[in-house]
């Protein structure tokens, strides 16, 4: 009896060692965790914010009664847009964002306003992510099938082209008119033309001017992160970024902060290695 109570006492022994360790394992992991988010997460500096002009919101005769939660104060005639808050929510939307890029979705780019679509443009090449700059055609993320049909005509047009098969098939005015037609297409499509089924996300730099693109994706369930101006009405948008959505500075600003989170989280999707096949003797 007395080595066998030994025994049992020994047993229970490592299996508390054991369990305190697995407790201190896990509590270890967690903290390392935590360690690593706080140093991926992207710093948003208020004082840039303020001399990008992401403050200046529209007049006051302008304004939209659901964004007064996000207004500071008024100027004159217009509204001033309470910075603290454009931090808190860039925060709370920024590691969202690291997220579903590094779950290997796609994030779409979207701001079709004259003075932003260069800059959007260059954002989301930049990190190899899908745009649309041009106007939104109707039913670009609702209406799948069709689009698709799109896009697979002009990289087939595409391909055709640069083996030299339309040349050695058409004259040079018919050749003219397929190199027209794929520039045509490329201005509605080009952007998209490697989004495979619906983006993870879509990121909207004017939630006023782009407004079909924000129900396409409520529609879809797809979260929508928008450039928020005081004339804008923010219900149904999941996160709301209060800021200026006119002054080029500022919105290259906040395309800066959403394209450092995405780009982060792309950064540690792995790519899975194709075997190599050995070669037969």
């Amino acid at each position: 009896m007395i080595i066998f109570a030994g025994l049992m006492a020994i047993w229970y022994n490592h299996r508390v060692t054991n369990f305190n360790d697995t407790i201190r394992f896990t509590l270890h992991n967690r903290e390392r965790m935590r360690q690593k988010e706080k140093e991926m997460s992207v710093k948003v500096d208020i004082k840039a914010l303020l001399e990008s002009g992401v403050h200046f919101g529209h007049k006051t005769s302008r304004w939209h009664p659901k964004m007064a939660p996000y207004i500071h104060s008024k100027r004159q005639d217009s509204h001033i847009i309470d910075l603290v808050k454009t931090v808190e929510a860039l925060d709370k939307a920024l590691p969202e964002l690291t997220k579903i890029a590094a779950s290997g979705r796609k994030v779409l780019f979207v701001g079709t306003k004259k003075q932003a679509k260069d800059v959007v443009r260059q954002a989301a090449e930049k990190i190899n992510q899908p745009y649309v700059v041009e106007r939104w055609i109707g039913g670009m993320l609702t209406n799948g099938s069709t689009i698709t049909q799109q896009i697979k005509k002009l990289k087939n047009l595409e391909k055709r082209m640069a083996s030299g098969d339309l040349e050695k098939r058409y004259n040079k005015l018919e050749v003219q008119r397929f190199q027209e037609e794929i520039d045509s297409l490329n201005v509605k499509y080009g952007g998209i033309k490697d989004l495979m089924g619906k983006p993870g996300a879509v990121v909207v730099v004017d939630a006023l001017t782009d407004a079909n693109a924000v129900r396409e994706a409520q529609t879809l369930g797809v979260p929508v992160f928008a450039i928020v101006d005081t004339n804008v009405n923010p219900t149904g948008i999941d996160y709301v970024i209060p800021g200026n959505d006119d002054a080029i500075k500022g919105i290259q600003l906040l395309l800066d902060y959403f394209t450092e989170a995405v780009a982060e989280g792309a950064g540690s999707v792995k790519t899975e290695e194709k075997p190599v096949k050995k070669e037969e003797k």
